[in-house]
This record gives C-alpha cells, sequence and structure tokens, in this order.
C-alpha cells in the first residue's frame, strides 16, 4: 500500500519534466501519474499490442503494467529512461499473460509428429488457402496497381512488358522500337520509383499503425485510477 498524500490537479505545471512527475506520482499523486500515463500510453499500448496480438487484452495488461508501476516508482532510480523502465514493465506483463495463456504450447518437432489432425493441419496447411491471404493478396494487388499507374507512361510500359508479361528485354526493344540499353534503363527506374513510392506509404501507413485514438487513452486512464481507487490505492484507510 502506497503512502499517499492529497495533491491537487494545478499543482503539476505543463511540461512538466519526468523526474518531478514521477517524485509526485511516488507520493500518490493522482494529477502527475495521469500525466506520466497520457505521455507514454501510445508507447506502450502499441508494445503491449505487438505482443498479445489483441486490442483488449493490450489494454488489460497495460492497465495492470501501470498500476505495478505505480507501486514500484519510489524504487525508480532513473538509471533508464522512464519511458525504457515503463516498457520494460509492460513487455514482462504482457509476457505473463502469454505465458499463461500458451502454457501447454506443445514444440514444433513433437506438434509435428503428434497425432492430433488439427495441430498437424495449423502448422502444414498453405497459407494461400486461407481467406486471410486472399484478402491480403486483394489489397496488395489493388496497392501495386495504383502505384504502377502513377508511373509514367514510359516507364509504365516497359514495366508491365517486362516485370509482369516477363517479355524479354529483345522482345520489348522490338516491340516498341527503342534500344535494349533505353528498355533496360526504364525498367530500373521504374523499379526505382515503385520502391520509393511503396516506401512513402509505408512510412506513412506505420505512423497509424494500431491507431491510439483520444478515446483509448482516456479509458486506459481512467480505467487505472478506477482500479486504484478501488483497491484503496490512492487513499488507504489511516488508523
Amino acid at each position: 500500500m502506497l503512502n499517499t498524500q492529497s495533491l491537487s490537479s494545478d499543482q503539476i505545471p505543463d511540461h512538466s519534466p519526468d523526474p518531478f512527475l514521477v517524485s509526485r506520482a511516488a507520493l500518490g499523486d493522482a494529477s502527475a501519474f495521469t500525466e506520466i500515463m497520457r505521455r507514454h500510453n501510445r508507447l506502450l499500448f502499441r508494445t503491449a499490442r505487438s505482443i498479445l496480438k489483441n486490442d483488449t487484452e493490450a489494454e488489460d495488461a497495460l492497465q495492470e503494467a501501470y498500476l505495478k508501476a505505480w507501486r514500484a516508482l519510489k524504487g525508480f532510480r532513473s538509471e533508464s529512461a522512464l519511458s525504457t523502465w515503463l516498457v520494460r514493465i509492460v513487455v514482462n506483463e504482457s509476457l505473463g499473460r502469454l505465458r499463461r495463456k500458451t502454457a501447454a504450447v506443445i514444440p514444433l518437432d513433437s506438434a509435428m509428429n503428434a497425432i492430433d489432425a488439427d495441430i498437424q493441419r495449423s502448422l502444414s496447411d498453405n497459407p494461400e488457402q486461407h481467406p486471410e491471404y486472399a484478402v491480403m493478396q486483394t489489397q496488395m494487388r489493388q496497392l501495386l496497381e495504383a502505384r504502377i499507374d502513377l508511373l509514367p507512361e514510359a516507364f509504365r510500359t516497359v514495366f508491365m512488358l517486362r516485370a509482369v508479361e516477363e517479355m524479354s528485354v529483345e522482345q520489348i526493344s522490338q516491340a516498341l522500337d527503342i534500344p535494349e540499353a533505353t528498355v533496360r534503363t526504364r525498367f530500373f527506374r521504374a523499379r526505382s520509383l515503385l520502391r520509393e513510392g511503396l516506401a512513402s506509404q509505408m512510412d506513412i501507413a506505420l505512423s497509424d499503425t494500431f491507431a491510439f485514438d483520444g478515446a483509448r487513452c482516456d479509458r486506459i486512464v481512467a480505467g487505472v485510477l478506477e482500479r486504484a481507487n478501488a483497491e484503496e490505492f490512492l487513499n488507504p484507510k489511516t488508523e
């Protein structure tokens, strides 16, 4: 049980450094720990989500990790960044949940030799037979088609004939009445432009991966504070 003291939220200056927030939160200041949570929520949710592969489970793990971190704040010595320390706690909590969930996991070698048909099927099935794979392939094809359409016409035609239709450089040269060196140059340039375009789209998409909106942030903060109050975490009874 924390030895807490009541401190109002207006005593937490904007842009307070982490050490200041840690010292206040360690004394039971809910507003200081709320600020810590809001600063690190997205990083820590994505960390938990990467391990548990489920939004709801990641939120639950994050709330539990926050409570453990709050209890342990007095022991935080700032040898590493607060974010690093919190990530470690979230990782441990998430891995612990994963281990409990998969306690009966069968080693790969044993599973491949097991009699259980479902186990063998899950390991040996062709991924192309799964509906999710077909959807993924469709989305990838649509993305590639959209990027190919953006290529300059001269590059686009060479790319289609060479990469998609698999015509030889000599055949394309004859069909388009251009030197073979030009075919090679345009094909190389087309591939470079495609890679650059796809990489740019991937960078943009990565920033939105496992989106962390305001509602989720508020829900996690509220959940931690509610549990802390319910457990007399913030305001323990005094004799």
